[in-house]
């Protein structure tokens, strides 16, 4: 019979899988040649012109559209 400890951790280890498998860390690289890492894909705020992500140390960055070369998955 399975304990509630080891069905606690394969749900939590299911989670994490199922969490780590949404993300898709990508790399912007700028007109200027300077590239950033993403934690996952850069969203896009039509209104602003504004590309909107979370670096890899976890700070918030917009950076304007006009700047961006390329964007691609790692």
């Amino acid at each position: 019979m399975m304990s509630k400890k080891y069905l606690t951790a394969l749900f939590a280890a299911a989670s994490f899988l199922a969490l780590a498998g949404c993300a898709s860390p990508t790399v912007m690289t700028l007109k200027d040649g300077t590239q950033i890492q993403t934690t996952d894909k850069p969203g896009f705020d039509e209104d602003s012109g504004f590309y909107e992500f979370e670096q890899i140390d976890g700070k918030p960055v917009r950076i304007n559209k006009d700047d961006v070369h390329t964007i691609k998955k790692m």
